[in-house]
């Protein structure tokens, strides 16, 4: 919900009108109109902490309306986010010291980005899964094998030059 519309609701639930609100929380009446209509982008959390206690609600109401993380928020995405985690894994990092942790994630971005790439070119995850690719198939020029054919005919080798 956006900041001014829950102002407002809250407002007018507890039956006060925008002067009192105003005057309450130490903000202008033409402020509190413009927070209202949505015209102020990013109201510093001063005034959100003045026009909640001026209503006598929680802060998290009105930073949440405008956008702004709150510890509530932030604890609601971590149990989100701890609920789809495998209990085992998590028993598991939380034994290893920070510095293993942070080196086991800069591991595990590195092979997630990988599967990206290979996804992006095309790659199936059968070829993800052999880390060993195999090299394409040499085929011989026909003069080669026509040549070859013929008994007294030696094959001439491929000389391979490396840049330097």
């Amino acid at each position: 919900m956006q900041l001014g519309l829950r102002i407002r609701e809250l407002r007018e639930t507890i039956g006060m009108t925008q002067g009192q609100l105003a005057a309450s929380a130490t903000v202008s009446q033409g402020y509190l109109s413009q927070l209202e209509n949505g015209d102020v982008r990013n109201p510093s959390a001063a005034v959100l902490l003045r026009v909640a206690s001026a209503m006598n609600v929680e802060a998290d109401e009105l930073f949440e309306a405008a956008g702004y993380p709150t510890v509530r928020a932030m604890r609601q995405l971590y149990d989100d986010f701890k609920a789809k985690i495998d209990p085992d894994l998590l028993r598991y990092l939380e034994r290893l010291s920070h510095d293993k942790q942070r080196r086991l994630l800069f591991l595990l971005e590195g092979m997630e980005n990988l599967i990206k790439i290979d996804r992006a070119e095309g790659r199936t995850q059968a070829a993800l899964a052999s880390p060993i690719e195999e090299a394409p198939a040499i085929q011989e020029a026909p003069e080669i094998e026509e040549a070859s054919a013929k008994e007294d005919v030696r094959v001439p080798t491929l000389e391979v030059k490396t840049p330097r």
